[in-house]
């Protein structure tokens, strides 16, 4: 989850009105999401860094997303505006994820070419499920916005989306940390416990210390947000359930790059050095920013391997 997490940050780059997640797409959000992550691809294009962060991490699971694409006739870097990533939690099956793109595609187009294809969908409730060539299946949810995944997970999706099962509406702390970001040119929100899998990632060895521990029971939710407008601009905020824990988990993480900088090499340095840590009411925030090219020397050190492998 971490390198999907990363590299779908960074993929967003300078659009001037970005997206938010389709209003259709909203329902199929399951109550018990771990995660959502919005990504504005026609920005993409605009931007030499996140173009060769995408070419130098890509993980196997996106390239699967887009070649499903493809084998539709849709093509992601030309024809989807926004590909949204929703990942939650099931009892017996553990996480699945399933995700949703929006853009210049047309439903009756694609469906045109099933036709002549032969290709028949199946009912799963009110939805069409159609097959995809990489094994994924898909459905529309409106003229210009489809959902695709694997089978099991598409039809737990629809299981929300139809009230089988509770939805996004019955999250609000999931919900209300959202609507801080959604629309943002890329933005991802966490549940409790993957935020606090991801700052036990963040501290390294300064999450060994007690004092974490302590604090990780009352971390709640995070959300975070990522562009290349001017320079690289990261923005992380974690919700606590009081003032002393984000305060204390401000203290952990500047302990955590003190940590980092005994080892760092010179370029992870100077991107420790651009981090900047606090805490705001109940909130624990981080800020990074750096310009292209110290963010591309960046990209080539062990440490950046480390976190996006």
């Amino acid at each position: 989850m971490k390198r999907v997490c990363l590299v779908i940050l960074v993929l967003s780059a300078t659009a001037a009105l970005a997206m938010p997640i389709a209003s259709s797409a909203r329902g199929l959000v399951p109550a018990e999401v771990q995660q959502l992550i919005g990504v504005d691809y026609r920005a993409l294009k605009d931007s030499p860094t996140a173009q060769q962060l995408k070419d130098q991490v890509l993980p196997p699971d996106l390239k699967s997303f887009e070649g499903s694409l493809k084998g539709v006739g849709i093509d992601a870097e030309h024809d989807v505006d926004q590909l949204d990533f929703i990942s939650f939690r099931t009892p017996k099956v553990g996480i699945q994820t399933i995700c949703v793109a929006q853009g210049s595609f047309s439903a009756k187009a694609v469906l045109k070419k099933f036709k002549v294809k032969k290709i028949v969908a199946a009912k799963y409730g009110t939805a069409h499920v159609y097959p995809m060539d990489s094994g994924f299946v898909m459905t529309f949810l409106d003229d210009n916005t489809l959902a695709f995944g694997t089978s099991a997970s598409l039809r737990s999706a629809l299981d929300a989306q139809q009230g089988k099962r509770p939805s996004l509406d019955s999250n609000p702390q999931i919900a209300d940390q959202m609507a801080s970001v959604d629309g943002s040119p890329v933005w991802s929100v966490l549940d409790q416990e993957g935020t606090q899998a991801m700052m036990r990632s963040a501290l390294g060895d300064a999450a060994k210390i007690a004092d974490y521990e302590t604090v990780k029971k009352r971390i709640l939710a995070s959300r975070y947000t990522m562009s290349f407008q001017t320079g690289v601009n990261f923005d992380l905020s974690v919700l606590t359930s009081d003032t002393m824990t984000a305060g204390t988990l401000s203290s952990l993480v500047k302990a955590g790059i003190l940590f980092k900088k005994m080892s760092a090499s010179p370029s992870e340095k100077t991107a420790l050095d651009a981090t900047t840590v606090d805490s705001d009411g109940t909130n624990f925030v981080m800020h990074f920013k750096t310009d292209d090219q110290k963010f591309q020397a960046l990209m080539k050190s062990p440490l950046f391997a480390a976190v996006s492998h």
